[in-house]
């Protein structure tokens, strides 16, 4: 999180229509670039592991992340009632489990089986939240995607590194539920900048007992706060202008390709290459994805929206 998309405060359903000279590519190419920053970010966290671990590198990304977005956003405190605190906390804790889950999975299988498997939980959901019968087709696309990904056992993959993949796939699913809850209860990016930071909070004494003082090495701070950017920061900026133009059905199929900008960056920095197995897993997982989300916005289209 890769996650770590931000559809929490503008999911306009049409494009509101902008400057001719940005093009259908504008938009396009503005998530396009999230993705692959996320990805490279995710990477880059990698590499950072052997420093920190990955709960300091989780520690590190929320915490710069969180300074970012509160010193941009500058969200209010007051004039919230305890239901709204109480969204945003579980937000908060969310996002942070997500995270540390993920880069739990990184640190022991390769980052692109690691994506593939996460993106399982919006899958899951996109495919609960409509009741069609073909969502049986995307299901079963999936299924044999994540068969062929453990080689037909998980024998290629560290069962642990599978687990916590699969583990912040469901946390991905609960904080795509809370995020919609957060945008509406609060204003702007408000409620991202608070949870962000409650995570950050909470994920402080785990990361200090984890790295201890190896999270003061200025080196340290330096690439978790470059991953921070990265990940979090950019995509989020990108993601939002982006919405502004783009239908969030497009959005999501468009999201649909973190595995493939995963296992691309992987390949590219980590030297982590994928089996023809393992790739065609990858590509059925996208098309699953791709076509929950288009049997999902045509059943939207069938009945009134909400």
């Amino acid at each position: 999180m890769t996650a770590t998309s931000s559809t929490t405060t503008q999911t306009p359903v049409t494009p509101v229509p902008g400057p001719r000279r940005f093009g259908s590519l504008g938009p396009v190419g503005l998530v396009l670039s999230g993705g692959i920053s996320v990805q490279f970010g995710g990477a880059l966290a990698v590499t950072l592991m052997p420093r920190a671990g990955a709960l300091g590198v989780v520690t590190l990304r929320l915490l710069a992340a969180a300074v970012v977005l509160l010193l941009v956003c500058r969200p209010r405190l007051r004039g919230h009632s305890r239901n709204d605190w109480g969204t945003v906390t579980a937000f908060g804790i969310t996002m942070g489990a997500m995270n540390g889950l993920f880069y739990e999975a990184v640190a022991r299988i390769p980052l692109g089986p690691a994506v593939t498997l996460e993106v399982l939980g919006p899958l899951a959901l996109s495919v609960l939240a409509s009741r069609r019968a073909i969502n049986a087709l995307w299901a079963g696309l999936a299924l044999l995607g994540v068969f062929l990904l453990g080689g037909g056992g998980f024998g290629n993959l560290d069962p642990i590194g599978v687990a916590f993949a699969l583990g912040a796939g469901a946390m991905w699913a609960l904080y795509i539920l809370f995020s919609a809850r957060t945008g509406r209860r609060f204003p702007q990016a408000d409620g991202l900048a608070l949870a962000m930071a409650i995570a950050a909070l909470l994920f402080l004494p785990i990361g200090l007992a984890s790295a201890g003082t190896r999270l003061l090495n200025p080196t340290t701070v330096a690439l978790g706060s470059a991953v921070a950017l990265l990940s979090s920061v950019l995509p989020y900026t990108l993601e939002l202008l982006a919405l502004r133009r783009l239908p969030a059905s497009t959005f999501a199929i468009l999201m649909s390709l973190e595995p493939a900008l995963a296992a691309t960056a992987g390949f590219l920095i980590l030297g982590q290459s994928l089996s023809l197995p393992e790739a065609g897993a990858i590509a059925l997982v996208i098309a699953a994805s791709i076509g929950a989300v288009r049997t999902q916005v045509g059943t939207a289209r069938s009945s009134p929206s909400p």
